[in-house]
Order: C-alpha cells, then structure tokens, then sequence
C-alpha cells in the first residue's frame, strides 16, 4: 500500500506518539496553524470552527469530540475541518489539567466539595466505561447490571465537569475566535495578493512576448 508505513509502530510508540509527537508539541501546533491559514473558506467561519472545537474539547465527552465539534460547526456555520483540527487542544497533556479546572469549577458552581483528587477524577472515567459496556454486555447474557457507581460518577464528576467546563471553554473558544480571525484574514489578504502580482506578470511577459513577435510570425509558407 501506498500510504502503508515502512516500518510498524510499537504500541509503547503510538502511547509515547500520542503524548509527544514526533518533532514535539511546539512543531504539532504549528502545522495545525498551518493548515487553518490555508483552509479555503472565509476568516469568519474558520474561526468559528476554530471556537467550536476548543469550547468542545473542554466537555467530558470523551470519544466523541469530533462528531460533536463537526456537527456543532455544521449547524452554526462553522468550518468542520477546522473544528476537528481545533479539537487537537484537548490532548494527552493538556486533559490532565482541563479536568482539574472543570470539576474544580464545576463543584464550586454545584456548591459540591472539592474533595477528589487527578488521578481518582481520570480512573474513574475508565471505570465509569468498562461498567457502561458490563452493563451492555447483561442484555445478552442475562446477567444484573449494577448502575450504583455510575450514579455516583455521573453526580460527582461527569455533571460537575460538564458544568464547569462551560467556563474556561468558552473563555479559551472565544480567545481562540479573536485570535484566529485576523491571523487567517491576513495571510488570506497576503496570498490573494501574491496571485494578483503573478497573474499580472504572467500578463505582462505575455504581452511583451506578443510584442515582440515578428509581424510574419506564422504566415510564412
């Protein structure tokens, strides 16, 4: 295959891509920059994906980021692709700390205690999962679902983190809207005028070639 890689990834290598890829974070960020410069759509609407897919990255829907990103962005008339480009802020590195903020805010605005700790808040989205698919699973082989620690997360850490990830993700969407606006709208400007400049030369070589051509150009023979 074409596109196949040469060389098989290791699984310690996709964990250790996934939290640091290859170049590092500084070179990640820049080609995603990159690449919303030269989107082809207008300023507006890919800064309006570009909000869309940090204010997402900040909920606890943990796998489905970029269908929410894409359709959100789809109904408001964002840029999808940009969205699901922006939705990369939300990463290995960065979860660790979105959680703390959001159920930290969260239980403040619930007037619940803050009593959980990092690594009890991320285990328990794991757990949270494996039980969801347990329960599944007693659908076909008749077995008693047990919804009691679900409940549990969903009242002290989904909702909490649902609720006060509305706050910095807003705050941090609109930043990266204002942020993104007149980056995009300048390099856009900047390269429509490159295009002119060369279209006009192109126009001016041609003319000067025309020009000078002899007058029995082609009427020999």
């Amino acid at each position: 295959m074409v596109f196949k890689r040469r060389t098989k990834r290791s699984p310690g290598q996709i964990v250790l891509h996934a939290v640091y890829p290859p170049g590092g974070w500084g070179r990640a960020i820049s080609y995603i920059v990159h690449r919303l410069r030269r989107l082809p759509d207008k300023p507006h609407r890919i800064a309006r994906g570009v909000a869309i897919g940090i204010f997402v990255s900040f909920t606890p829907f943990f796998g489905l980021h970029l269908f929410i990103s894409a359709g959100i962005a789809w109904l408001i008339g964002g840029n999808v692709f940009a969205a699901l480009l922006a939705t990369l802020i939300g990463n290995p590195l960065t979860f660790p700390l979105i959680m703390a903020i959001a159920v930290g805010i969260g239980n403040f605005l619930l007037d619940q205690p803050n009593t959980l700790h990092l690594p009890l808040i991320m285990s328990s989205f794991a757990r949270a999962s494996l039980e969801i698919w347990d329960n599944l699973a007693m659908i076909f082989t008749g077995g008693k679902a047990h919804w009691g620690n679900l409940l549990w997360f969903f009242d002290r850490i989904f909702w909490p983190y649902l609720v006060g990830g509305v706050v910095p993700g807003a705050v941090f969407g609109l930043i990266g809207y204002y942020l993104t606006l007149p980056i995009v709208g300048a390099y856009q400007k900047r390269r429509s005028k490159k295009l002119r400049e060369r279209v006009e030369k192109l126009r001016a070589a041609k003319a000067a070639a025309d020009k000078n051509r002899p007058e029995t150009w082609g009427q020999e023979g």
